[in-house]
């Protein structure tokens, strides 16, 4: 029987990944994204085309869903429509995230700080409280998982990210508490933390530091390069899979050996 997955972030970067991921590994799986801008972030989103061009790869073994990872309401849909048009729920995984700054943190306004905490911190949380019951209603055999894709910055203070760093730090501290609140049900919870990976994100991370573009992060990486989403996206799958079940409340570095020292 396949496993049935939910994805936040799931239109573009490493969100995208992870569905194409964990289709090739037989999920069924809602792909779910805000596909519009938010204000206070300097970039722009994914879009509706983008969700649908994911959702196009894989035809009935992904649904899209416009939703926002900030509102309790989308992440119940989310939930409902997964055990409705799947028939069950298996994994949940908070891939949606956005960065913001450029500048010391007293001199970040606080619809950034505002906009980089809530999308990261409470989208994780709005996720995690929808789809927690069904998880612990499944029984200790269904092997229930949650995984949060943090960051090296979860580990590390960034100059001028400040609002990203503390976001990323309290995403670990989250996984790491929910993890011991689902032990007794069979349920993990895990981070992964990726390094300089390509994607948009990273893009506007370059643009924070006025570098030409997210290429020049490669150096940071004792490896010597940038990590791929797809190589993210393949830990994050084994985290949701039945062969993880002795893995809870850690947090899974995939960063070129970041921060190794």
């Amino acid at each position: 029987m396949s496993r049935v997955a939910i994805v936040t972030g799931a239109a573009r970067g490493i969100g995208a990944a992870t569905v194409d991921v964990l289709v090739n590994e037989n999920y069924r799986v809602i792909a779910v994204d805000r596909c519009r801008d938010i204000a206070d972030v300097p970039y722009a989103l994914a879009t509706p085309g983008d969700l649908d061009a994911v959702v196009a790869r894989h035809g009935d073994a992904v649904l899209g869903l416009v939703g926002d990872v900030r509102s309790a309401t989308d992440m119940q849909l989310a939930v409902e429509t997964a055990t409705r048009h799947f028939g069950r729920l298996d994994a949940v995984v908070a891939c949606a995230g956005v960065v913001a700054g450029g500048a010391p943190l007293w001199q970040i306004s606080d619809g950034a700080w505002d906009a980089v905490w809530s999308v990261n911190v409470l989208g994780t949380r709005r996720l995690i409280e929808a789809a927690a019951s069904t998880l612990i209603e499944n029984g200790p055999s269904a092997n229930g998982r949650i995984v949060a894709v943090a960051s090296a910055a979860g580990s590390l203070g960034l100059r001028h990210l400040a609002a990203y760093s503390a976001a990323k730090h309290a995403v670990v501290g989250l996984i790491r508490a929910v993890a011991m609140d689902l032990a007794e049900y069979g349920v993990t919870a895990n981070a992964v933390s990726p390094g300089s990976t390509r994607t948009a994100i990273l893009e506007a991370s370059a643009r924070v530091y006025g570098l030409e573009s997210g290429e020049s992060f490669a150096a940071q990486q004792p490896i010597g390069r940038l990590i791929d989403p797809l190589e993210v996206a393949a830990s994050i799958a084994w985290l949701c899979s039945p062969a993880s079940s002795a893995i809870t409340g850690a947090d899974i570095a995939v960063d070129g050996g970041m921060t190794v020292s």
